[in-house]
């Protein structure tokens, strides 16, 4: 907020718009030397004077305007009136409104994430793409778009040929009944590990599967057992995260929409035989061919995502489609979108692939196909523990510790995902997720936590003083009774602010980029700014003067907390 009033003062020096004065701004290093600072070494050319000489020409020129401007060497350094800016600063962050942006201005995304495998368990590995594309959910529809989520089950494909040829070999229906899923992955596994001997299995699973896509009554009886009991597996794990979908479609939904994309495709003359299998041919976009329909006449997984982004865009209305999906399937998304634009569709320029990168849980990396999986329910339960073990010893006579510690572990897993940026592969510790310390979701919401004990003692220190009013200082009986003022904005009290004015840029930045971790660092950011403040500036006890500014100050930073945190989709306990 303050860098856009210094760059509307600094603009008309420079022949530069505003826009591109603050994209050249930059914090100074030590906060002593100024709240802004400007460099002038792009200006040397089009001046044709030494940086240097410019920023002594620019500091003189703001301070002619009552701007407080220093040259040091090819900088201007900019300071900013604190107490006059404080309180406006102040009055707009309790604004409803602030921070809110209107870089969508109404327009549609369909964010598809998620998307676990049927008859698979809830892995850590599903983590990532569940909570930065419940992340992304949030943060766009902060910035004026309206989002819409899709959660796009794998309920479909060869691998349910494969689960159903395992289960009709090796099949246990009471173990089936009583763990469906840690059944299903046994088989699943079991399956890979007989087929590396017996290559029959290959083939009987291509004929199950070729029997589900043509109506058996059998494929399809188990095909719906395994979806329904997944399912409840599923939003068990939902609930715990907090992520809700607009949709739930798989990929069966648009069995009968793929038709239609298979026709446009020839109609178009795009289909060329490849060894029996119907291919889109992308060599000059130096891609290999895109694979529509395999040469034992099934679908692939191109032909239903073609399928399905035409059903977004037309039916959901979509003007954006964004799929949050792992780093892996990158040339998958390229082809798709390069046969969507040789369909004449020029809305494939709106789709766009966010990768992530890979999850690994202490060094271990997760593979459903081995059975080297870490359930996310165990994850999330041990978290919870550790949670609840940390909150007895710190607070014992704390009301609903159970759900205290809930909120605190899950919110650690997820919070501990999203302050990575989502390209980097994450080594996951548990133990470093839960900690009270350090850059983690329990650090922030035991601070926002302790902004509410502070606010609370204020309330109470208010009262006390009301009830018991002190005798003003009778300031005429000479020097020794002179009362002094403490500075109404102290330094670690103008840093708070600033960086609580400077929401609406991060919140600008995580969208452009596509990038939770730029809010979960911002989140940090404030916390630990709050923490310098507290111990450094008296609140509750404060002098009255001071102590209302104060007050107001750890609220709006209670309630930024409390923002962030729910952007990021994790709670913001009044208590810990």
């Amino acid at each position: 907020m303050l860098m856009k009033q210094a760059a509307a003062d600094i603009a008309p020096l420079t022949g530069l718009n505003e826009q591109e004065v603050l994209r050249l701004l930059e914090v100074p290093p030590q906060a002593e030397m100024g709240d802004a600072a400007f460099p002038c070494f792009a200006l040397a050319k089009s001046l044709k004077k030494a940086p240097a000489v410019i920023a002594t020409e620019f500091a003189t020129g703001l301070q002619a305007s009552g701007i407080e401007a220093t040259p040091a060497g090819p900088y201007v350094n900019i300071r900013f009136n604190r107490e006059k800016l404080a309180p406006n600063l102040l009055k707009e962050l309790g604004n409803a409104g602030f921070g809110k942006l209107q870089l969508g201005q109404g327009s549609r995304v369909v964010i598809d994430m998620s998307s676990p495998n049927i008859a698979k368990p809830f892995g850590i590995g599903h983590l990532r793409s569940t909570v930065i594309g419940a992340a992304l959910y949030r943060l766009y529809n902060e910035a004026g778009y309206t989002s819409v989520s899709v959660n796009h089950l794998g309920d479909w494909g060869t691998q349910f040929g494969k689960q159903i040829a395992a289960y009709k070999r090796w099949g246990n229906d009471e173990a089936l009944q009583t763990d469906p899923i840690r059944t299903s992955l046994e088989l699943y596994v079991r399956f890979h590990d007989e087929a590396e001997n017996d290559p029959s299995l290959e083939i009987e699973a291509r004929d199950w599967f070729r029997k589900l896509e043509q109506g058996d009554d059998e494929a399809q009886r188990l095909w719906a057992f395994f979806v329904e009991v997944s399912m409840k597996e599923f939003n068990r794990m939902y609930e715990r995260l907090n992520v809700k979908f607009d949709h739930t479609l798989g990929e069966s939904f648009y069995n009968d929409k793929m038709g239609a994309v298979v026709e446009e495709l020839k109609a178009k003359g795009l289909l060329e035989e490849s060894d029996g299998a119907l291919v889109v041919r992308l060599e000059d976009e130096n891609m290999p061919p895109c694979l529509i329909i395999k040469k034992d006449g099934t679908t692939i997984y191109p032909t239903r995502d073609l399928a399905t982004a035409v059903y977004r865009h037309e039916v959901m209305k979509a003007d954006r489609l964004l799929y949050v999906v792992g780093g892996e399937q990158k040339l998958h998304f390229r082809q798709v979108f390069a046969v969507l634009s040789r369909m004449g569709h020029e809305w494939s320029a709106k789709c766009e692939h966010i990768p992530f990168g890979l999850m690994r849980f202490e060094g271990r990396k997760m593979s459903t196909r081995r059975g080297k999986v870490i359930f996310l329910q165990e994850v999330l339960d041990e978290a919870v523990a550790r949670a609840l073990q940390i909150i007895q010893e710190k607070n014992p006579n704390l009301e609903n510790p159970q759900k205290v510690a809930e909120a605190v572990g899950v919110g650690a897993i997820v919070f501990g995902d999203l302050r990575n940026s989502r390209l980097n592969d994450v080594d996951f510790s548990l133990e470093d997720a839960v900690s009270f310390e350090g850059e983690t979701g329990p650090y922030v919401q035991y601070t926002h936590a302790r902004i509410q004990s502070v606010l609370a003692k204020a309330e109470e220190a208010i009262r006390v003083e009301n009830e018991n009013p002190m005798p003003k200082p009778n300031l005429a009986e000479g020097e020794n009774n002179t009362v002094t003022t403490p500075s109404l904005i102290g330094d670690t009290s103008w840093a708070l602010l600033k960086l609580l004015g400077d929401y609406p840029e991060y919140l600008e930045k995580a969208i452009h980029r596509n990038e939770p971790s730029v809010i979960a660092k911002y989140t940090i950011d404030v916390a630990q700014a709050f923490n310098r403040f507290y111990h450094a500036e008296r609140i509750a006890d404060a002098p009255s003067d001071v102590r209302s500014f104060r007050i107001a100050l750890a609220e709006r930073t209670a309630e930024r907390l409390a923002h962030t945190l729910y952007l990021l989709g994790v709670q913001a306990p009044e208590r810990m």
